[in-house]
């Protein structure tokens, strides 16, 4: 089926996910909320767009994801096993909107692997949760949308930094992408990919 990647800015933002649209969790710190408009043109002046939008056939939105240099979202110094690195590209959250469509966020998280090696970054990083053995999809990709399944993450070549209790701070080098052991998710993530291949290509505004 057709699809598409549309990048995030303050003027495509409107197309997001409704409770993505004037969320400012990761851009403020504990005791300030930040003005989203004022902090999208600071990343946009630093970085350029900050998120991704996914689209299929007919303009129906599938998932978003937001994603830039970790200096950009204060929140995550707080966070169980922050603060991210410096030199990384943090992803912070995904929003699938169709259940249906759990592939979307491996393609998000592809295409973001994808632009931050195309920006010379040195690695991604983000959060990651261990889940019991046997937790159902929907808590693990739609219950809490901030913070990923370790598991997920190892399959596409992330590392834990650090952990907390069940919280990791996970990074995936970009200076030279490492295979890792295919196992039974790597090998589901494997064939949603080859049926999505290639991977859509960034839009630019």
């Amino acid at each position: 089926m057709p699809t598409r990647l549309h990048p995030v800015t303050a003027a495509s933002i409107a197309h997001a996910p409704p409770p993505c649209v004037g969320c400012v969790f990761w851009q403020s710190r504990p005791d300030r909320a930040a003005a989203k408009g004022k902090w999208a043109e600071r990343i946009e002046d630093d970085w350029g767009p900050w998120g991704t939008l996914y689209f299929e056939e007919e303009d129906r939105l599938l998932g978003f994801i937001q994603y830039g240099p970790a200096g950009h979202f204060p929140r995550a110094d707080k966070l169980p096993a922050g603060p991210p690195s410096a030199d990384a590209v943090l992803i912070t959250c995904t929003y699938l909107v169709d259940a249906a469509a759990p592939w979307a966020i491996q393609s998000l998280f592809l295409s973001v692997i994808g632009e931050a090696r195309d920006r010379k970054a040195k690695a991604i990083e983000t959060f990651a949760y261990r889940y019991p053995e046997g937790e159902s999809s929907y808590e693990r990709f739609l219950v809490h949308r901030t913070i990923f399944p370790s598991d997920f993450l190892a399959d596409l070549g992330f590392y834990p930094v650090r952990w907390e209790g069940d919280v990791a701070l996970a990074r995936l080098e970009l200076g030279g992408l490492q295979p890792v052991p295919e196992g039974s998710t790597a090998l589901l993530w494997r064939k949603v990919k080859d049926a999505l291949t290639p991977v859509p290509v960034p839009q630019r505004p």
